[in-house]
C-alpha cells in the first residue's frame, strides 16, 4: 500500500476541522438525527427524482419503526433544487450547515453532483450519490452507489456487440458531464475494439429537449449502411417521452435499430404509452421484475407506503436502499454520526441488495454490482435477457482513457487518496 502524500499540517488541519465539524454534527439535535434529502421535485429531472424523495421517506420511516438510530428518531429535511444545477450547491449548504443534517442523499444528474462537491468538501459532510455515472471520481465525502462504466455501459455495449451483432454505433445524449464522458469511454473503447470512427455517430441535445425529428432522421440514414446499427443513449429527463415518439413515427423498430438506455426506467415508463419503446433495451444493476423475496419484499413495502399497488420501483430506488442501509450500519459501527468517523466504517460495509444478493462498499467508495440488460414490455416492465455471472465491482477510474488508466483511489490509511497513479506514485489531490 502507497503512503499517503498531503503533508502532516494539512492532514492535522483536516483533522481538527473535521473533528470540530463532525462534533457539530453529533449534537445539532438532543432529539433526532437529520438526514438530508437532495432531490429535483420540479423541472426537467422531476420525472426521475420526485419518486427517490418518497423512497427516502419510507425508509427513515422504516428505520424509525425498528426503533431509530443510536436511540434517536431520524428525521427527513427534504429541499427541492428544481433541476437547477447551481442551487444543488446552495441546498446543499443549507441542508448541511443550516439543518445540520448527519448525511445527505440525493442528486441525479453529474452536473448536479459536481455542483455540491465543494460543499460537501468544505463542510465535511456525506453524501451517498444513487445515479449510474461517468466515472472518472473518487471524492472522500461521496458514496457512489449508481453504477460506474464498467456497470453499465461497458456491459451494455459488450451485449450489443456479442448477442445483438451491432456494427455500427450511435452514441446519443443530453449535453452535460455525465454522457460527454461515458461515450469519451465508450468512443474509445469500440475503437480500441477495432470498430473504425466512420461506424461511430455522437450526437447530443439539451435537458428537456423535445423535436427530434431531424436527429432520429439522421439516426434512420446512419442505420441504413447494411450493418447492424444500434443507440446507446444517456438521454436525461423528460426528453426520452418525444425521442421514442419519433422513433416510431419515423418506423424505427426495436428490432431493426435497438435503443440501449442508461437513463430510462420503471418510474420513467410509467403513465405514459410503451407501445414504442418495446422491445428496446435498457441496462441497469436492478429491474422491478427480478424475482427475489427481498425484491418482493421491498415492493410490498413500497406500494404499501405510497398506498398504490400500481407504484413502480426502479434501480435508483434499489441504490438508495443500499446506501441508507450502508449508513446505517455504519453509524452503528462507529456508534457516532460524526463524519470522519462514518466515513471510514463505511468501508467494508456489505448489506443485501435486492436481485438476491449483498453489495459492498469498496475502498474506492464504489459499490459491487450486478449488471442486467432488460427489453422493455407493453406493461413498462422489463424483461431480463442477460446478466452477469456475479457482481462487479465499480471502478472508479476508466481502464480505457489514458489519462486515468494508471489511477486508482483507495480511502483506506495511510493511502487515504482518491487518485493514485500506480505508474508515478504519487497521489494527485482530492479525486477529480
Amino acid at each position: 500500500m502507497k503512503a499517503h502524500f498531503r503533508t502532516n499540517l494539512v492532514a492535522a488541519a483536516a483533522l481538527v476541522a473535521g473533528t470540530l465539524f463532525g462534533a457539530q454534527a453529533a449534537s445539532a439535535a438532543d432529539d433526532t438525527i437529520k438526514v438530508g434529502i437532495l432531490h429535483s421535485l420540479s423541472g426537467t429531472m422531476a420525472i426521475s427524482e420526485t419518486t427517490l424523495k418518497d423512497v427516502m421517506l419510507m425508509l427513515i420511516e422504516q428505520q424509525n419503526a425498528k426503533g431509530g438510530l443510536l436511540g434517536k428518531k431520524l428525521e427527513a429535511v427534504v429541499v427541492d433544487p428544481a433541476s437547477n444545477w447551481p442551487l444543488f450547491a446552495e441546498k446543499a449548504r443549507e441542508l448541511i450547515a443550516g439543518q445540520k443534517v448527519s448525511a445527505v442523499f440525493g442528486c441525479w444528474t453529474s452536473v448536479s453532483r459536481k455542483s455540491v462537491l465543494p460543499v460537501f468538501e468544505e463542510l465535511n459532510s456525506v453524501l451517498f450519490y444513487l445515479v449510474q455515472y461517468e466515472g472518472e471520481e473518487s471524492q472522500r465525502n461521496v458514496f457512489y452507489t449508481g453504477a460506474a462504466p464498467n456497470q453499465q455501459a461497458i456491459p451494455a455495449v459488450d451485449y450489443l456487440r456479442d448477442v445483438e451483432g451491432v456494427k455500427r454505433w450511435v452514441l446519443a445524449g443530453t449535453d452535460y458531464v455525465y454522457p460527454r464522458t461515458t461515450n469519451k469511454v465508450l468512443e474509445t473503447y469500440l475503437k480500441d475494439s477495432g470498430v473504425p470512427a466512420e461506424d461511430i455517430m455522437i450526437n447530443y441535445t439539451p435537458f428537456g429537449h423535445s423535436d427530434w425529428q431531424t436527429i432520429v432522421a439522421e439516426i434512420k440514414k446512419f442505420g441504413s449502411a447494411g450493418k447492424k446499427t444500434a443507440v446507446v443513449s444517456t438521454i436525461n429527463g423528460d426528453a426520452n417521452v418525444p425521442f421514442y415518439k419519433e422513433l416510431a413515427n419515423q418506423g424505427i423498430k426495436a428490432q431493426d435499430i435497438p435503443v440501449v438506455a442508461f437513463s430510462v426506467g420503471e418510474e420513467e415508463l410509467a403513465g405514459i404509452d410503451t407501445g414504442p419503446l418495446v422491445g428496446h433495451l435498457a441496462a441497469w444493476n436492478y429491474f422491478m421484475s427480478v424475482p427475489a423475496p427481498e425484491n418482493a419484499e421491498f415492493i410490498k413495502s413500497w406500494q404499501a407506503f405510497t398506498k398504490n399497488a400500481k407504484r413502480v420501483s426502479n434501480d435508483p430506488m434499489e441504490a438508495h436502499y443500499i446506501g441508507f442501509n450502508m449508513w446505517v450500519k455504519a453509524v452503528e459501527k462507529a456508534g457516532t454520526v460524526a463524519p470522519d468517523a462514518v466515513i471510514d466504517a463505511l468501508i467494508g460495509v456489505a448489506v443485501p441488495n435486492l436481485t438476491g444478493g449483498y453489495s459492498a462498499m469498496m475502498p474506492n467508495h464504489h459499490i459491487t454490482k450486478p449488471v442486467l440488460i432488460g427489453e422493455i414490455q407493453d406493461n413498462g416492465q422489463f424483461d431480463v435477457v442477460w446478466k452477469t455471472s456475479g457482481l462487479v465491482p465499480g471502478d472508479a477510474w476508466s481502464d480505457f482513457l489514458p489519462d486515468s488508466k494508471d489511477l486508482i483511489a483507495d480511502w483506506r490509511k495511510p493511502m487515504s487518496c482518491g487518485n493514485f497513479n500506480v505508474a508515478t506514485g504519487k497521489c494527485g489531490g482530492k479525486g477529480s
